[in-house]
């Protein structure tokens, strides 16, 4: 094995040339991969109808499901990875990969034939009314019968991203995008598929980009690929994935639940068109947050290779970095929504009332912004370096501790209203907690050297 195909830079190179180099193709490729969702909602919105929006509201819950049970496989081995390449111990590396591979597939597999058998009553729980049922039905249909594509593909690019290649995990998310741009509208418009043409356009795409990494991971000359032997589930491995992936699984799966409570407290107290202006108000939320999520993506090779090698003076430095870039742009969010609430809604429908509705629920949405990066890289931080229990904890802190009981609180006193303050009132909570701790971890780094967690 050549030296030069192992990523030694992690543990030697400048902290601000690493952070450019892992996390700017992460931040290219998650802001295409969040511009197509907005753009799909535009296609939609336009090509099919306000209500259909309001349907692919719905579907929202159980994306992030699905998304939770990928995060739990995906984020898991590739923080791992991060870790046993620091060590340098690359027979465990190339076993994760199996590993990961395996996983996901039987995962897949497991959630879309659990899910496709009930999936009207689900979608009726989860806020769907007769008119929006068939739009969520028919778009969930079918990006569950190609799960276990997504699972596979998301899974090898964060091991592309773990393994240093943060370009050729940019290049296969910006292939997907693209590919759907271009298929997305001839499906929606000139085919007449509707909102199914989008959840078809969703799949091929992902399962196009699927092939070039199996070939990427198939090159016996790359330090890790597929290779005979590795293709055998290990309990330590397979433990220690579940575990560090734990904590964006419980994010994730924290998300479904709130988004049911959402979703059903918009349809008791706004109606169709309340469930569809959140639907919108959170692909321009997630525009912002996928671009400081590039950011941690960057930063997780990053801080899990130094952790592992106890460089913990580079650790320190590359997370004080990623909280100045990600307040920065959680602020620029902030401004662009104060400023033009209106015109962003726009973007999406028509419909005078749908827009005045988005209005509304963007302001107040984006109200604490500036702060939300930091909770979100504090979160990432303790993953990255092997510490599930406070990164599940500080997960689940804004969604389940603070957020849940606003939901359920507020609006039996201001109405729908009480829905949308719901969220910066959870948002300002969850930072201070989240100060604290990482307070303490710094402390801990200044006064002894922390403990790895993952053992063999």
């Amino acid at each position: 094995m050549k030296e030069s195909t192992k990523p030694v830079e992690l543990g030697n190179a400048p902290i601000s040339t690493l952070l450019k180099k892992y996390a700017l193709p992460a931040i290219i490729a998650m802001t295409a991969s969040s511009l197509y969702n907005i753009t799909d909602s535009v296609f939609i919105g336009h090509g099919v109808g306000p209500l259909a929006i309001s349907g692919l509201a719905i579907t929202f819950p159980l994306m992030n499901l699905a998304a939770a049970f990928g995060s739990l496989v995906g984020a898991g081995g590739a923080t791992l990875l991060s870790i046993r390449l620091g060590q340098k111990d690359y027979g465990t590396a190339n076993l994760i990969l199996g590993n990961v591979l395996l996983l996901n597939i039987i995962i897949g597999i497991l959630f879309s034939i659990a899910t496709l058998f009930f999936l009207d009553p689900i979608l009726y729980f989860f806020g769907a009314s007769e008119d929006t049922l068939p739009y969520a039905h028919d778009y969930m249909f079918v990006i569950l019968l190609g799960n276990v594509f997504t699972h596979l593909y998301m899974g090898l690019n964060t091991l592309l991203r773990s393994a240093g290649n943060p370009e050729k995990s940019m290049y296969a998310t910006i292939g997907t995008v693209i590919i759907n741009i271009i298929l997305n509208p001839f499906f929606i418009f000139v085919l007449g598929w509707g909102i199914k043409g989008s959840a078809i356009a969703t799949i091929i795409s992902q399962v196009i980009v699927l092939a070039w990494q199996f070939k990427f991971f198939s090159n016996k000359d790359y330090f890790i690929h597929i290779q005979k032997g590795i293709f055998r589930l290990k309990k330590n491995i397979v433990t220690n994935i579940l575990s560090i992936g734990s904590a964006p699984f419980f994010l994730n799966a924290a998300s479904c639940l709130i988004v049911i409570v959402i979703n059903q407290g918009l349809i008791k107290y706004g109606g169709d068109l309340a469930v569809g202006a959140y639907g919108i108000v959170n692909r321009i939320a997630f525009l912002f947050v996928m671009i400081v999520m590039g950011l941690t993506q960057g930063m997780q090779p990053i801080a899990g290779y130094n952790f592992g090698a106890k460089q913990y003076t580079r650790v320190t430095e590359v997370l004080k970095k990623t909280i100045l870039w990600a307040t920065v742009i959680m602020t620029l969010g902030f401004a662009i929504i104060q400023l033009f609430p209106h015109t962003v809604a726009s973007i999406f429908t028509t419909d005078d009332e749908l827009v005045d509705i988005t209005s509304f629920g963007l302001r107040i949405v984006f109200l604490l912004y500036p702060i939300v990066g930091f909770q979100m890289v504090t979160s990432n931080f303790f993953q990255s370096i092997g510490m599930p229990a406070k990164a599940i904890f500080l997960s689940l802190s804004r969604q389940l501790l603070f957020l849940l009981p606003c939901l359920l609180l507020l609006p039996k006193k201001y109405g729908v209203d009480g829905i949308w303050y719901s969220m910066p009132v959870a948002d300002s909570i969850a930072c201070i907690l989240a100060f604290v701790l990482l307070f303490n971890q710094f402390r801990k780094f200044k006064s002894e050297k922390p403990e790895l967690i993952v053992e063999d």
